[in-house]
């Protein structure tokens, strides 16, 4: 009798229906942690505020804290710390939607930290991204803060990779990597000396791509420059930089006007846009499952010398 080879049945193709749904159970499990966290430090914390920038992460963020306290009862202020060369489209719509929510909305100013003389550039054209450390640990010492909740991801960067969800500062608003406290099963330790506070990341599990999910299942709206828009940039190092007043053309430079986007926005003289034709959540979830370099690695120019350096910067207070 010839023997006969029995191959194991085929597995059924999983359907879109059931790769939606695995989606919406992730997502669900980031946004109830996240949700988590948010309370946690309105229950831990005496004078805790989220830093609110506009930005994508941010207004996720936002989106969770209103399904956690409702719009108009958001238990703590927004916090915006402004270089003076944020895209107006950003700062705009930072406003809008803190009015939208009858949220309290404190902005505080690198230029203002210039004219007390606590801020000095190295010359007009140093970028001011690295000196929002200053005017933050100057807004945390005004309004006594004890916790700052921020938007910051693991993934972004490998400094931000190392930090806890609730990250211990020092009195000088130092971290300090191989002081880190554990975070077993969820437990955070919130005890604080005078003078320290935390800085506090809800979506540090987050990815790129969760964001953008999230993002289109909520329908949550954002800045324009997001999506994809012409704009005149000049490839320099790598990267699109923008052509602006505070970014000009160099010697020997020839700009174009290509169709592009910003994976991340922050100071116009450090943030750069990809080239895209993403003009909606769902295309840009599709880029993203492609996309080879992080978001920070393909658009930021401050990350690229050590001088500023994301761990050199969180030793001295930044984000």
């Amino acid at each position: 009798m010839n023997a006969r080879t029995e191959f194991p049945a085929a597995e059924p193709a999983i359907t879109q229906a059931a790769l939606s749904q695995l989606s919406n159970s992730h997502l669900d499990a980031l946004e109830e942690e996240t949700i988590f966290i948010l309370r946690e430090v309105a229950a831990a914390f005496e004078r805790p505020t989220l830093l609110f920038s506009g930005g994508k992460d941010s207004l996720v963020m936002l989106k969770c804290a209103e399904k956690a306290f409702g719009a108009g009862r958001i238990p703590y202020p927004l916090l915006m710390i402004d270089t003076g060369h944020n895209f107006h489209e950003v700062t705009d719509f930072r406003d809008f939607r803190a009015k939208e929510l009858g949220a309290d909305l404190i902005v505080r100013s690198v230029e203002d930290s210039m004219a007390r003389g606590t801020v000095r550039l190295a010359h007009p054209g140093e970028s001011r991204n690295v000196h929002q450390s200053v005017t933050l640990l100057e807004a945390i010492e005004e309004f006594r803060f004890d916790a700052l909740i921020g938007g910051a991801r693991r993934d972004e960067e490998k400094a931000r990779a190392k930090e806890r969800i609730f990250s211990h500062r020092d009195s000088f608003g130092q971290w300090q990597p191989k002081a880190q406290r554990p975070e077993l099963w969820t437990l955070f330790n919130t005890r604080l000396q005078p003078g320290e506070h935390f800085r506090v990341f809800p979506i540090s599990n987050w990815t790129e791509l969760d964001v953008w999910q999230y993002i289109a299942r909520e329908n949550i709206a954002l800045p324009s420059l997001y999506y994809s828009h012409k704009r005149t940039v000049v490839e320099r190092k790598g990267l699109l930089v923008p052509v602006t007043e505070l970014t000009p053309l160099r010697d020997g430079e020839q700009s174009e006007v290509r169709d592009v986007r910003f994976r991340t926005v922050g100071d116009i003289t450090c943030t750069c846009p990809v080239e895209s034709l993403a003009a909606s959540a769902g295309d840009i979830v599709v880029e993203t499952l492609s996309a080879e370099v992080s978001e920070r690695g393909a658009t930021r120019m401050d990350d690229k010398t050590s001088d500023a350096s994301m761990e050199k910067r969180k030793k001295d207070g930044y984000f």
